[in-house]
């Protein structure tokens, strides 16, 4: 599950057990096998564009065809690619040599704004003359600004550099003498346009060693050599056809953290593998058994279509981009249910947490409260923290099943050992009920939901709105507005690209949300968009 919203689940009180049937311990022993393989240390942690997801997809593929589903991905497979960018890298032949010193790779980098270029030159750091490089201590801007949470430094190198290259300078060398730690790395995924000269930071081991005398007499050989960084996903689509007038799509996302690569997420246990048992194996397993269960249930008044995404942990990319490329009229779509962490319902409060309960009447009317082995807790919104929310934007019904949070989330912890199969059985039954019911109604209707407001711990305020996390340009577009937030009150639209917050750029998520924890409630600012190739001001108070 994409680490964006926490949900907070509520305790209810025990129920009854129901007694298990022969057919029922056999779709039990079914789960046991598809999530002992798809969380085994063999997968490493399913990371999106890995040989881990690889292998994944290719288990999948042959569980739908065993299955008796119709292949509905590119080229009459099961398998639909898409691209993810996940921004620059830095290549091979990037390098600094200092009086013929190679620096390793480890104590230097070029910042994300750098541009490629090769700088051969003798230079000094006491001296700035045109067409050398320039070079500049952080310390002093460092203890002044000390103090102040509002202090960004990298957006003060990057003003620097500007300033620099507007008098002469080839290339900036930067470096902290100082006490103070100048937290400083590179970061692949920030978006920010590119300057006119290289730019790189000397860890201070290296300026130590180069730098302690500041009018000594350098030869510099500086190469920065960035290359875009991509990833090829791939999601696993199978169709059973009744030739009815109206498809559900039943989803959930087969990818998880690999070894804990993404930085953005704060993952702990860096370097271990990322199993992700109940997140999301649990979801891809209960797909493949309601698979086998529709196939060859009487519930024909539908098409189904089953949908195990990739690229969900990076920010929901293969549901989007299904979404984009359907292969299927989106207004032939009925609805959508989503699974996600579904094998771990408490044995105590057998809770099942049911999301996009407002997004259509007819839910209110067919689902339950309670069963025999399930409390239910509804909740009412169409967007949230998984794939459900690439549909309730178009517009479709939808359903999240979600058998709630767990100190393992997100951690090399999340193992089978933990998932309660039996639990994930009665979340099937669940579902089983909920699909015939509708098998005896039309079109369901799509009704729009009160969106949720986002919870971060690091940050208190919001404008209010769903970012696309898909947007590979500079700044956070926008991808739906909450009614009644700041967004919608202030005038901003779909479609607007957020490209500065109060006195910091936006260039990416990140750094919009890192920009959102310096303001309290009751602070006033000022937003900058782009709407098309218009700039637009709208003056906020959180």
């Amino acid at each position: 599950m994409k680490n964006i919203f926490l949900f907070l689940i509520l305790i209810s009180p025990s129920l009854v057990a129901q007694k298990l049937h022969k057919s029922d311990k056999a779709v039990i022993e079914n789960l046991k096998t598809e999530v002992t393989y798809l969380a085994s240390d063999q997968l490493e942690g399913r990371r999106t564009g890995t040989n881990g997801e690889k292998l994944a997809y290719e288990y999948l593929s042959q569980q739908f065809e065993k299955a008796g589903l119709e292949p509905k991905g590119n080229d009459h497979s099961f398998i639909q690619t898409f691209e993810i960018n996940e921004g620059k890298q830095i290549l091979p032949s990037t390098h600094l040599i200092i009086n013929d010193t190679a620096v390793d790779e480890k104590d230097f980098f070029p910042f994300i704004f750098s541009s490629n270029a090769q700088i051969k030159a003798d230079a000094s750091p006491a001296f700035k003359e045109k067409g050398m490089p320039w070079f500049w201590d952080v310390k002093d801007i460092l203890e002044e600004n000390n103090n102040n949470p509002h202090f960004d430094l990298k957006e003060a190198v990057r003003n620097k550099a500007i300033e620099f290259a507007e008098k002469g300078a080839s290339s900036v060398i930067v470096y902290n003498s100082g006490n103070e730690n100048a937290d400083l790395n590179f970061d692949g995924k920030s978006k920010t346009a590119v300057l006119k000269i290289p730019v790189v930071f000397l860890y201070k081991n290296v300026a130590k060693k180069f730098l302690s005398d500041n009018s000594a007499n350098l030869n510099i050989d500086l190469k920065v050599d960035l290359g875009q960084k991509s990833l090829t996903g791939h999601n696993l689509i199978g169709y059973i056809d009744n030739g009815a007038p109206y498809t559900i799509i039943l989803g959930a996302h087969y990818d998880h953290l690999g070894h804990g690569e993404d930085e953005g997420l704060n993952l702990g246990g860096k370097g271990e593998i990322f199993n992700g048992a109940d997140d999301n194996a649990s979801g891809t397993a209960a797909i493949l058994e309601l698979a086998k269960y529709l196939k060859d249930s009487k519930l024909k008044n539908n098409n189904y279509l089953f949908i195990c995404f990739s690229g969900e942990e990076e920010g929901l990319y293969g549901s989007k981009y299904f979404m984009e490329n359907p292969g299927i009229p989106i207004d032939k779509i009925n609805y959508m249910m989503n699974f996600d962490m579904v094998g771990r319902l408490n044995d105590t409060s057998h809770l099942l947490s049911v999301g996009g309960y407002g997004t259509s009447p007819v839910w209110g009317k067919i689902l339950p409260e309670k069963t025999k082995s399930l409390n239910i807790k509804f909740d009412s919104t169409g967007v949230g923290p998984s794939d459900h929310t690439s549909f309730y934007l178009k517009n479709i019904p939808v359903l999240f099943f979600f058998t709630g949070a767990h100190k393992d989330y997100h951690r090399p912890t999340d193992d089978v050992d933990k998932i309660n199969f039996t639990g994930e059985f009665r979340v099937i039954q669940y579902v089983e009920n909920i699909l015939k019911e509708t098998n005896k109604k039309d079109k369901i209707a799509f009704s729009k939901t009160k969106e949720p407001q986002m919870s971060m711990a690091h940050f208190t305020v919001t404008l209010g709105f769903m970012p696309d996390y898909t947007f590979s340009g500079s700044g956070v577009r926008v991808d739906e507005i909450m009614d009644g937030r700041n967004a919608q009150k202030i005038g901003m639209k779909a479609g607007d690209v957020i490209v500065k917050l109060g006195d910091f750029n936006v260039t990416d998520i990140n750094n919009y949300m890192e920009a959102l924890s310096k303001f309290q409630k009751g602070d006033s600012t000022k937003v900058v968009v782009m709407r098309g190739n218009d700039k637009k001001d709208f003056d906020v108070v959180f």
